[in-house]
């Protein structure tokens, strides 16, 4: 994903449109009706069904087969019947999330299922992406991914199962508590979001893309970790280029500007990262509901940048938490920083040298959250003030 770090995202919509794969029209008998394949990584051949080209056994070994790694000596070839469906825990615009279980070992872990549009050479890149992340899982800030396989269309992503996401959490802090969630705590949600991005660009050398806080999960433990990186980024923006997905509100000007031709670089998560932190820390996105994507363009590109304050809506922050949102939120690119300074800014440093015990504070809101009727990433709250996870 190498050489996707400068990508153009505003390039002129794709004119080609790929569908999802799918196997009903194979040509293995023409006297007979179409009949959908089981996707196996064999299909049995029989004396009436012409012997499948080798391009049609890798379309269907690549919709059936992936690879999964549990630990660092456990990798298996696996396909979806290895896994049995315990729930969704999550859904949005470009899919959901499940619980499941890996049969063969009893794992448990999050499913993300995407609907894809991407064509079969990219499958195999996506695949072979994933296959580097797989094995530089010592990111002790980056959720740990165990594989993928592309199923009738849709891609399965497999991951580290966490007990919520950030989105949820400072909502329910907000909506139900009346709270906000403590500088102290922000610190190491930042901490650790900048430890993961830099650790994507200078160990893997990709960027993230979709920083966002459904993409920040949370354990009881107190761990803090990213999400979604590479290959669900591709998978979403190849939607975005060949049918209106709506607006992608944590954007940064340079990526939804038509009028910019030369791309982007992990500024543009650093935008997204402010977009993020000012969020979460006033309980309010702080941009006004778009009604299309001219109004966010408008206000995006062409207004003022979001700005934070010490006294802002009658909350107080300090004055390096404030400076290190608005420099995120620095509008020109050129000027934004990466993450190196970004590791380097006073708030980030306090951070690093404080003691501050996250796993005693996300307990006790996630055993509040439990007796309120919300387990792990669902809830029984009005839906509207839940935000779509993947948009």
């Amino acid at each position: 994903m190498a050489d996707q770090t400068n990508q153009n995202s505003t390039q002129e919509p794709m004119r080609t449109r790929f569908l999802p794969l799918d196997m009903n029209n194979a040509n293995c008998d023409r006297k007979r009706p179409s009949k959908k394949l089981s996707f196996q990584p064999s299909p049995v051949v029989t004396a009436r069904t012409p012997p499948l080209s080798d391009r049609t056994r890798d379309r269907i070994k690549m919709q059936a087969t992936g690879k999964l790694q549990i630990a660092p000596n456990a990798i298996y070839d696996f396909t979806a019947d290895d896994l049995t469906d315990e729930g969704e825990i999550g859904r949005g615009a470009f899919g959901a999330v499940n619980q499941m279980k890996f049969n063969r070992t009893d794992t448990v872990m999050a499913v993300k299922r995407i609907r894809s549009t991407v064509d079969e050479k990219e499958q195999k890149q996506l695949l072979m992406d994933l296959e580097v992340v797989m094995k530089s899982n010592d990111c002790n800030t980056i959720v740990t991914f165990y594989g993928a396989l592309f199923k009738e269309g849709d891609c399965w992503i497999c991951m580290e199962l966490m007990d919520t996401s950030l989105d949820k959490f400072y909502k329910f802090i907000c909506d139900c508590q009346h709270s906000r969630i403590p500088e102290p705590i922000l610190g190491q949600i930042t901490l650790a979001t900048v430890r993961a991005l830099n650790y994507l660009k200078e160990e893997l050398k990709i960027i993230h893309r979709d920083v966002k806080p459904s993409n920040i999960l949370l354990k009881r433990n107190g761990d803090i970790k990213l999400c979604d990186f590479g290959i669900s980024g591709q998978l979403v923006d190849s939607i975005a280029r060949t049918k209106d997905a709506g607006c992608r509100p944590y954007m940064a000007p340079e990526r939804i500007d038509p009028q910019r031709a030369k791309g982007y670089d992990v500024r543009s998560d650093v935008w997204s990262l402010g977009i993020t932190l000012m969020e979460v820390a006033t309980g309010k996105f702080p941009y006004p509901k778009w009604g299309s994507v001219f109004e966010q363009l408008s206000q995006v590109v062409e207004g003022d940048p979001p700005r934070l304050s010490q006294s802002y809506n009658n909350m107080e922050f300090s004055l390096d938490f404030v400076n290190f949102v608005n420099t995120c939120l620095i509008k020109d690119e050129k000027d934004r920083p990466k993450y190196g300074k970004l590791l380097q800014h006073p708030f980030i440093q306090r951070a690093d040298k404080s003691h501050t015990d996250v796993s005693v504070y996300v307990s006790a809101i996630l055993e509040s959250m439990a007796n309120n009727g919300i387990t792990q990433f669902t809830t029984n709250l009005p839906a509207e003030r839940w935000s779509d996870s993947f948009n």
